[in-house]
């Protein structure tokens, strides 16, 4: 006789399919009843009768049987059941309709949207053609399903025009309030060898802010005189409110501005990296370090074109306990770039020697003694400079001030022979100081750079000869005064236009007036001082160098003399 099957238990019970309601955790099915006809009850087994789902047997039950996971079930039942009829909730027919409906392309959604993908075209400089790409068109739909986004002629022809027009008329109205501003040029080629004009405005605000704009990236096949000067017109600025304009030392453009008769102040940054260029194509220089340098090349193309010897080189820096630096690559147009390949080779020079060891086809690129000293003498030369060339470069702060400075630092410490330097080391630093001392001898750059170190209250006269002290005073007299008379005439022809009338009340002053160099030279008595009491005054400031008007001016403007990134100008006293 067979045994009987054994009674199937709580842990036999299977759940019912597709199951809502919270009752339902307390009753399930046997294993066997594939149509879950017959609901028990998984506490005491007991069958229940229910039809179609119908939960209102399955709640009695555990009433009359099981009255504390009743009242369990009634307080869980309370929690989820708001949950369930929101998300159960028909959404009527106009609602439907409105969740597919486009946005209209005058309404303000769809301009929203297409102004942000413009602003995203424009800014991050992408292709046009990614309104086109079905993954952009994609994720603009996942976005937001109702906007349909424009044809690429559109933007290109509608979207971003406008948005240009709206820059420039908001740049103009900027550019309306400025007296005097400076520019920088550059006049460079693309891949097809066709000639663009770039022109970058600096100026400073009624705040007291340092501004930069790019006015301009144009096709500029043109006379560059000419070109010059129409670039500032179109802007509506003047050329006699110009004080200097910046360049390289493109031959093409310093005939322009020559021509032209505009003041030109050379690029720090672009000097110093031909300096140090002509140094290492010196005869002598070149013929020392060229097998050194070569080698240098020689690593970065081999590691860059062979991923197993990469990843050879990066467990050799793990092994050796270096940082996981990749080698750099030097390029004629990046300033400092052949400084920085051959620190990082100096540096990884272990593990270029432990990876390139273990491959006979390899070992003649390990670097030898005479390599590694002559590629030190270098690093020591150029190191340094590097901290000038990205001081020297920002636009969040005045630098020109910092150039006589930086010219005595360069000749008195950072370019000067020390007893520990190597001959070649030596010869690169004397190379580069005499190149730059050459450049920076033209007397206009000189007066330049000499009257922007006497208004940074830093330098004074701390760089410039005796003898040029008298002169560099008369010019900033000079140019005080006729500001100070500007700002006598702005005011007087303000206080005429807003005269009252007889029986008009007197004009709120409740106001800040904002702070200007005139009014640091106005009297204290009711009758308005002449020229002679103007000029008394302004000498009086410039011998004293500085009396307390002037050092609150300079203190309204002490964003312009921001430190050198971090702020640290401890190295500003070296040889002073």
């Amino acid at each position: 006789m067979a045994a009987a099957a054994p009674e199937e238990t709580f842990d036999n019970l299977v759940p019912k399919k597709s199951s809502t309601s919270v009752v339902w955790t307390y009753f399930g099915f046997r294993t066997t009843d594939v149509g879950q006809k017959q609901v028990l009850c998984t506490t005491c087994q007991g069958k229940v009768a229910t039809s179609r789902g119908n939960t209102t047997n399955l709640y009695q039950h555990l009433k009359r049987h099981h009255r504390q996971l009743y009242d369990e079930c009634t307080a869980r039942n309370a929690v989820f059941r708001p949950v369930a009829q929101s998300s159960a909730k028909q959404a009527t027919v106009s609602e439907s309709f409105a969740a597919v409906t486009p946005y209209e392309k005058g309404s303000r959604r769809h301009r929203e949207i297409t102004n942000s993908i413009t602003h995203y075209l424009a800014k991050d400089m992408v292709s046009i053609n990614t309104v086109s790409n079905e993954g952009f068109k994609k994720l603009i739909r996942t976005l937001d399903k109702r906007y349909a986004i424009p044809s690429r002629t559109y933007f290109s022809q509608v979207a971003i025009p406008e948005m240009y027009t709206q820059c420039r008329n908001k740049l103009e109205t900027e550019l309306k309030n400025v007296e005097y501003y400076a520019t920088t040029t550059d006049l460079w080629s693309s891949r097809t060898t066709e000639p663009y004009l770039s022109l970058t405005v600096h100026f400073i605000n009624d705040d007291f802010e340092l501004k930069s704009h790019c006015l301009q990236t144009v096709y500029f096949p043109a006379d560059h005189t000419d070109g010059l000067r129409e670039s500032l017109s179109n802007w509506g600025l003047k050329e006699e409110d110009q004080t200097c304009i910046t360049t390289d030392n493109g031959s093409n453009v310093v005939k322009a501005v020559e021509l032209n008769h505009w003041t030109r102040l050379q690029c720090f940054g672009h000097r110093l990296h031909l300096a140090i260029e002509n140094a290492l194509k010196e005869k002598t220089v070149k013929d020392r370090i060229n097998r050194a340098t070569g080698l240098c090349k020689s690593l970065v193309c081999h590691f860059s074109h062979s991923w197993k010897k990469k990843a050879a080189l990066s467990e050799a820096q793990r092994e050796l306990h270096l940082p996981e630096h990749s080698l750099i690559t030097e390029c004629p147009t990046r300033w400092g770039s052949r400084q920085k390949m051959v620190g990082r080779v100096l540096e990884k020079r272990k593990a270029l020697s432990q990876v390139l060891s273990e491959d006979r086809k390899t070992r003649h690129l390990v670097p030898s003694w005479q390599d590694i000293e002559v590629l030190e003498s270098i690093n020591n030369a150029l190191r340094p400079l590097q901290e000038f060339t990205d001081a020297l470069s920002g636009e969040a702060y005045v630098s020109v001030s910092y150039l006589k400075p930086v010219l005595h630092l360069l000749k008195t410490s950072t370019l000067a022979a020390k007893d520990e330097d190597t001959a070649l080391t030596k010869k690169i630093k004397s190379l580069v100081l005499g190149y730059m001392e050459n450049k920076y001898s033209d007397p206009a750059t000189q007066e330049l750079l000499d009257i922007t170190s006497f208004i940074d209250p830093r330098f004074k006269t701390d760089y410039m000869s005796a003898e040029k002290v008298p002169d560099i005073k008369a010019r900033v007299k000079i140019e005080m005064e006729q500001v100070a008379r500007k700002e006598k005439r702005a005011q007087a022809s303000t206080t005429d236009a807003v005269l009252p009338s007889a029986g008009e009340a007197e004009p709120s002053t409740s106001k800040k007036a904002k702070w200007s160099l005139g009014s640091f030279f106005k009297s204290s008595t009711a009758a308005p001082p002449g020229p002679a009491s103007t000029a008394v005054q302004l000498e009086g400031a410039i011998e004293a160098e500085y009396t307390e008007e002037v050092a609150v001016l300079l203190a309204n403007g002490s964003r312009l003399f921001s430190e050198i990134s971090s702020g640290d100008l401890s190295f500003w006293t070296v040889g002073r």
